[in-house]
């Protein structure tokens, strides 16, 4: 059987991928005030910082958090380099979704901390209870606990009821 390609290639990303004990997709956040959304992060969420790179101005060129299995990547915002937040661009049209143990405890320390509330938390039709903040970044969480397994069959009449159909 003929071997493709790419397929020595794809064995030496997944050993590289296992070695530095990242995700194939981790999303990567342009921050004004890095430093503070690192503390508002583990405060929030319960993020650890793996890593941090200071710059020679006092930003952060980059840095990294643990949230649980999954890391997400940040910086400082470096407009020479076409950095930009949220902020800076009138919003975010991307969200970040965390599933978390508590998912009102987690939005009421989003809350305490600065966050603003986008959609209140709330069940979901799809077993999940639910709600989206905006932190004082400008970067929009949408969090979430699962609450209960709901078979396909149920979920299609819910799905439908919830959409007015």
């Amino acid at each position: 059987m003929a071997k493709s390609p790419g397929a020595g290639r794809r064995i030496e990303e997944e050993q590289w991928l296992q070695s530095t004990r990242s995700p194939r997709v981790i999303p990567y956040l342009s921050v004004d005030g890095a430093a503070a959304a690192l503390e508002f992060y583990g405060r929030v969420f319960g993020a650890t910082e793996r890593m941090r790179m200071n710059a020679p101005d006092g930003k952060i060129g980059h840095a990294e958090l643990e949230f649980g299995d999954s890391v997400v990547m940040l910086a400082d915002t470096f407009p020479d380099m076409g950095g930009k937040c949220p902020k800076e661009i009138g919003g975010t049209p991307v969200t970040v979704m965390v599933y978390v143990e508590d998912v009102d405890a987690c939005f009421q320390r989003a809350l305490d901390n600065g966050a603003t509330e986008k959609v209140k938390v709330q069940d979901q039709f799809y077993g999940d209870r639910s709600g989206s903040f905006e932190d004082p970044f400008g970067h929009v969480w949408h969090v979430a606990s699962h609450v209960e397994d709901v078979p396909p069959e149920e979920m299609g009449r819910r799905a439908a009821a919830a959409m007015g159909g």
